[in-house]
């Protein structure tokens, strides 16, 4: 079953959501105003967000700026009154993966709610691991204050496990994401894998990259 976030202040539309959403096998939170939409983000797991622009306490396009700013690559689906190019500019630059003008049909948005949460946002700006934070924005990488150099090929490497962290990735997977269709000899990846962890993990008293046997890499806090 998904779990989706509502933060809409019209009461009378959110409960036609949310039954609605039920019916579709679709498990719904809701909160009112922007400031209770974040703390229920930061309490919990969604598969998508659901953000109408036009918020008390705090708007749709703050809420989704501070959701990127702490990493989290949550879909995000706007609704809103608003259909003009200029306001959908300003929801994308704020992270955004969507938008739904309202009025609209109920079963659109059940389209659009099952089609974000099979992936996970693109417009993340920084990737987060414990103490390891990457800023996509200044393509910046630090360790516990420390800056750490990257070759552009183990960045991708990289930001290509902190966007399925903590979950694994299998070589496979990380070599169609460094070389494409183009997949050099089969000790590359090797040798990338040997760099990554020099630098991100051989200076620190805690190893983030991990191998786990017969499926792939992960980046984690924990073996567990």
């Amino acid at each position: 079953m998904l779990t989706v976030l509502l933060v809409e202040d019209d009461r009378d539309l959110a409960d036609t959501v949310i039954q609605y959403l039920e019916l579709e096998n679709i498990r719904c939170d809701y909160a009112s105003n922007g400031i209770a939409g974040l703390e229920l983000v930061s309490q919990n797991h969604y598969d998508a967000l659901l953000l109408d622009l036009n918020l008390p306490r705090l708007d749709g396009l703050a809420v989704c700026q501070r959701v990127r700013a702490s990493g989290d690559d949550t879909p995000v689906l706007m609704l809103t009154a608003r259909d003009k190019i200029s306001d959908k500019l300003l929801g994308f630059d704020a992270g955004t993966d969507d938008y739904l003008v309202k009025p609209f049909a109920i079963q659109e948005l059940v389209v659009r709610v099952r089609a974000l949460a099979k992936r996970r946002s693109g417009q993340v700006r920084v990737l987060s691991c414990g103490d390891l934070q990457m800023d996509l924005t200044t393509k910046t990488l630090i360790r516990q204050g420390v800056p750490i150099k990257l070759s552009p090929t183990c960045w991708t490497l990289l930001e290509t496990l902190l966007r399925a962290s903590p979950s694994v990735v299998s070589r496979q997977q990380l070599e169609q994401a460094l070389w494409g269709d183009e997949i050099p000899d089969s000790n590359s990846l090797k040798v990338h894998l040997f760099h990554l962890r020099k630098a991100i993990d051989m200076p620190f008293d805690t190893p983030l990259l991990h191998t786990i046997a017969r499926q792939g890499f992960a980046i984690k806090a924990d073996k567990g």
